[in-house]
């Protein structure tokens, strides 16, 4: 699926939510991925992120990350940037090197200047987690536009500080929310700071919460990859001139491609020639399951030098 393996995707917080996201992108396709995060692995982060265990405590949460990412695809180009994103630091990242920007960050102010330069023209399609914090309930988590959002204290309170310093993104983006009214906290913190590495904050959340926002993130990704795909998909290639091993790359990538965008109908100009491309390609096209067909095009379109093929309903 050569159109997500393709996209570069930038991660920011891969905590509860952060974490899940990225797994669930590289194991779906994803080979250009940079996570940022500044925070280490405490104990108390083991109840719901991914690369948290008695092993990885005191690691930087990216490290241990892309670490676990790399065993599931060593060829991955994974980055892994042990640092916070702020108004300080925004220049640090390029996000217009990126074709999707994942907000994962807990800090209101960082948050909301994330989503400003990111809608901004600073990068590519925006996705954003609201509160996952003090929730139960995996029935009631939604996708909505930010503006729609409805009963999520932080994305009320990033609203309301937008409005209060008249900043604003300059367009609409999707957030993954839940409808569930948070649950009080009755934790108890860690007053020494042992076990949360001087934390100040006690950690509500729970990891079918947390995983369900984060693979929603990476949902919307792969979604959007595939529309994408809909709208610049051409039902022709044309491989006249490859070597064969070449043609058959960029035919397997194609009729990929077709079969990802429901095509009925695509064909392939391979030339006359000696026969040789049109031979290999009608090998692997033989191999295909959801290929119903392969024939020569009527001679008055170019006959025995294109393949049409034919794809089941």
């Amino acid at each position: 699926m050569e159109c997500i393996r393709s996209k570069r995707v930038i991660v920011f917080g891969v905590g509860g939510v952060g974490s899940w996201c990225a797994e669930c992108l590289v194991r779906e396709g994803i080979t250009h991925l940079t996570l940022v995060d500044s925070d280490v692995v405490c104990v108390t982060n083991c109840n719901r992120q991914l690369m948290a265990t008695t092993r990885t405590i005191g690691q930087p949460k990216v490290e241990a990350l892309r670490n676990r990412l790399l065993e599931i695809n060593p060829e991955a180009d994974i980055i892994a940037l042990q640092k916070n994103y702020s108004k300080e630091t925004a220049g640090d990242f390029h996000l217009e090197d990126y074709d999707y920007v994942i907000d994962a960050i807990d800090s209101l102010r960082d948050k909301i200047e994330l989503i400003i330069q990111a809608t901004n023209g600073g990068g590519g399609a925006l996705f954003s987690s609201m509160g996952a914090a003090l929730r139960i309930d995996p029935t009631k988590v939604r996708v909505s536009e930010f503006w729609k959002v409805k009963g999520d204290p932080l994305a009320a309170a990033m609203r309301s500080s937008m409005r209060r310093h008249k900043l604003f993104p300059a367009c609409k983006f999707l957030c993954v929310h839940s409808e569930e009214q948070p649950l009080p906290n009755l934790g108890t913190a860690f007053q020494d700071g042992s076990a949360t590495f001087n934390k100040t904050q006690t950690n509500g959340s729970l990891a079918h919460i947390t995983g369900i926002f984060g693979m929603t993130l990476a949902a919307l990704v792969i979604q959007d990859s595939i529309r994408q795909k809909h709208l610049d998909f051409r039902q022709e290639i044309d491989v006249r001139g490859m070597r064969a091993d070449e043609a058959l790359q960029a035919v397997t990538y194609f009729i990929d491609d077709a079969l990802l965008v429901n095509a009925s109908r695509v064909r392939i100009l391979h030339g006359t020639g000696s026969g040789a491309l049109r031979q290999v390609i009608r090998q692997y096209l033989a191999t295909m399951p959801g290929v119903v067909s392969a024939h020569d095009e009527h001679v008055q379109f170019g006959g025995a030098g294109i393949t049409v093929v034919e794809f089941r309903e």
